[in-house]
């Protein structure tokens, strides 16, 4: 017990299908509500005493399929979820939108209630939800700041010991005494992360809110992560980031409609979420329709495997290939092709363009491409072709994928990175 960090046992969350959530209250406006609360009770008694037809009956409790909306009009976001993450873990949680992971993280930082179930945390508990999460729009972020603290438990004078620390690792100095209802995003997620991250909570629970921020101050907070978790802190960290879990996690979870459907090693969780998205990716290229007529349409989409092919849709590393695509294009006078290749859920890791061509009134408009080599390390990959306007990927008319795998089985030197490459090498003795 004294090893553990979380425990979540069959914690589920029903949510209503179109309930609103009322936005944040003015300080004014909550003294003011806190002040007329007794009365507003006052007045709901008595009407309830004045009442003589029965309550419309709601519907209550009943099981349905998780994450999917239920006959009587809710869904449940999480359903029976059970795991337990040991202290000093970093736990990555992946899976695609929708399948509960921000509704975790809410439950355990105790934003929200479970509907049934139980999550127990050990330890000061710091967490990084949706941009703005616990900060009140009215104060600055100075005040803000100390209260955050106060909430996590640290007492004034701890917190006085790490405030010029945490403002400097937000880089806010000159907005510091600034209302946070007048931040960008970009400021509220480093203010937000550098309170979580230099308050030293026990367990860090963070969003893929960190996708909001500038590259340079996303390096810096996954070297901050790095460097809680050398420390012995507990970090559940939701992302869509695969390169992230590979690299910073020690243990990942994927979700899938409010469920568990995998659990592990980072590589092997992203394994199975890549070709569970895969396989729903091809169910739904199935019952894709034709575009209307007059519409955009990319009709030919070929891909000539050149060398280092093993199968149809097997290639090695090295492998090249050579792509044909047509398409006609009656309201662009001028369009871009595009190639992308990306893993099985999407992550691009490389694009090529061609150069913008002027489309004839009434003609179709085509292209040939070849990439003699794709430098891919083993793994499941989609190759998308598209027809774009001047725009870019800004801009998609058209598009088309095929799946294909990469493998090298005489090799086993490619484990780290996305890609492979190779070095011409002079090796010997220095004076």
């Amino acid at each position: 017990m004294n090893n553990l960090a979380i425990r979540v046992e069959n914690l589920s969350k029903r949510y209503r299908i179109g309930a609103r959530q009322a936005g944040y209250k003015t300080l004014r406006e909550s003294l003011t509500s806190a002040f007329t609360a007794p009365f507003r009770r006052l007045q709901r008694t008595g009407d309830r005493g004045r009442k003589t037809e029965p309550p419309s009956s709601a519907p209550g409790p009943r099981s349905s399929v998780s994450g999917q909306p239920s006959t009587d009009g809710y869904i449940w976001a999480l359903k029976d979820l059970s795991f337990e993450i040991k202290s000093g873990e970093v736990v990555g949680i992946i899976g695609r939108n929708g399948a509960g992971k921000s509704t975790l993280l809410k439950l355990l930082s105790r934003v929200t209630r479970p509907t049934r179930g139980r999550a127990e945390i050990y330890g000061r508990v710091g967490s990084l939800l949706e941009v703005g999460t616990g900060f009140h729009p009215e104060l600055t972020g100075r005040e803000n700041t100390y209260l955050n603290g106060a909430i996590l438990g640290m007492s004034r004078a701890e917190i006085d010991r790490k405030f010029d620390e945490i403002v400097a690792f937000a880089e806010i100095e000159e907005f510091i005494d600034t209302p946070v209802k007048h931040y960008s995003s970009g400021m509220y997620v480093r203010l937000g992360f550098a309170v979580a991250a230099h308050l030293e909570p026990s367990v860090l629970l963070v969003d893929e809110v960190l996708a909001v921020g500038d590259a340079p101050f996303w390096t810096k907070s996954i070297n901050r992560i790095r460097e809680l978790q050398n420390q012995g802190m507990t970090v559940l960290l939701v992302t869509h980031n695969m390169w992230l879990v590979q690299t910073a996690c020690v243990r990942a979870i994927c979700l899938e409609k409010g469920e568990a459907v995998a659990d592990g090693s980072p590589l092997h969780v992203i394994q199975t979420y890549q070709h569970r998205v895969a396989a729903l990716l091809d169910t739904r290229s199935q019952r894709d329709d034709p575009p209307p007529p007059g519409e955009t349409r990319l009709d030919v989409f070929r891909v000539h495997r050149e060398r280092g092919w093993l199968s149809e849709k097997e290639a090695s590393p090295d492998a090249g290939l050579r792509v044909e695509m047509a398409g006609e294009c009656p309201h662009h006078p001028a369009v871009k092709f595009l190639i992308r290749v990306t893993s099985s859920d999407g992550l691009p890791y490389f694009t090529v363009y061609s150069d913008l061509h002027a489309v004839p009134p009434g003609k179709r408009i085509a292209c040939e491409a070849s990439i003699p080599h794709l430098m891919l390390l083993p793994g499941e990959y989609l190759l998308w072709g598209a027809i774009c306007s001047a725009e870019g990927e800004d801009n998609l008319l058209a598009q088309q994928r095929l799946p294909f795998s990469v493998t090298d089985a005489a090799s086993t030197v490619h484990k780290y990175g996305l890609f492979w490459n190779r070095a011409h090498w002079r090796v010997g003795q220095s004076e």
